[in-house]
């Protein structure tokens, strides 16, 4: 087992063994603990989890979208990427636009009534249709708001005008490697009430060291079961791809955690994952031709000798 893998699957049993019961905005129940820490060191292999299947391309072409500035989930679902998807059908069934059948709590109705989850499909299926084809519903309803992509890249001051946080720091890292401001901030406490979901994964810090390159990730608030295994896959590739714009290797991923916590209606699934035996960790392809992580595409980056245990279905919180 890698030392990257055992340092998830320790976390999972941490928390079921010492977390606590707490409610949550979502109203699914969570087991939760309060500050957590997992190092990840990038030279073992790519930390993406074998225990169950992580999808690397949905994971590439949302980084591609924070890295790009973008806040609209079209340019997600035209590369097949439904992970954010729930919270903009949200915004849509619950405006006055929206004459469909009434989705309320759908996020848990649609888990137990049969009737309900069908009429759900339905309506999901017809909004990303209308985000695909329709471009003024897509910029209507499509939008979540200044989330991630927006802070990264366009940071509003109140001179009224932007910070390009992660172009200033890609250019202080091979400037002054050694600062200890090669820093990115998503929370931005203006910007929260009007983004669809608050950034969970709220800043992340840069370090520089023997040629090498290491990120620290400060996540707020850490989905272990569904979201943990993406966000470390996707910090460990923004490690990868800055680095090699900056002629550097990669280091470590380090992934610091506030509220920890694992969804009442995951417990099932957590012990199948816990059950099976890790596999080796897969290789990252990065396309050396591609100098700037501004113009990466997903084709620009893959992964070899992936071979793990089955996807493991869980339903989301929203």
């Amino acid at each position: 087992m890698s030392n990257s893998e055992q340092s998830y699957l320790q976390l999972l049993k941490y928390v079921l063994e010492n977390g606590t019961k707490k409610e949550d905005r979502t109203g699914t129940g969570t087991i939760s603990t309060f500050g957590y820490q997992m190092r990840f060191d990038l030279n073992e292999g790519f930390p993406l989890i074998t225990t169950k299947r992580v999808p690397f391309r949905l994971i590439a072409s949302e980084l591609i979208w924070f890295i790009q500035g973008d806040t609209n989930i079209r340019y997600l679902l035209q590369h097949n990427n439904n992970i954010w998807n729930e919270w903009a059908f949200k915004r849509w069934v619950e405006s006055a636009a929206y004459t469909g059948p009434d989705m309320t709590n759908f996020g848990l109705r649609s888990q137990s009534d049969a009737a309900f989850q069908s009429a759900y499909e339905e309506q999901m299926e017809l909004f990303k249709q209308r985000i695909l084809n329709d471009e003024l519903f897509a910029a209507e309803y499509g939008e979540l708001g200044d989330v991630y992509g927006k802070q990264w890249r366009q940071w509003k001051t109140s001179q009224g005008e932007s910070i390009d946080q992660l172009k200033d720091v890609i250019d202080t890292i091979k400037r002054n490697p050694d600062s200890r401001r090669l820093i990115v901030s998503a929370w931005n406490p203006e910007d929260v009430p009007g983004m669809a979901l608050p950034p969970c994964h709220t800043m992340f810090q840069f370090y520089v060291t023997n040629g090498k390159l290491s990120c620290q990730l400060y996540q707020r608030s850490a989905d272990i079961f569904l979201g943990i295994p993406f966000n470390i896959a996707s910090y460990a590739l923004l490690t990868h791809m800055v680095a090699h714009e900056c002629g550097l290797e990669a280091g470590e991923f380090i992934h610091t955690l506030g509220d920890a916590h694992i969804y009442t209606n995951h417990m099932d699934q957590i012990k199948i994952q816990l059950s099976r035996e890790p596999k080796p960790l897969p290789q990252l392809k990065i396309n050396p031709d591609k100098k700037s992580i501004f113009d990466f595409d997903v084709a620009d980056l893959a992964i070899d000798h992936y071979e793990p245990h089955p996807t493991i279905k869980a339903p989301v919180a929203v």
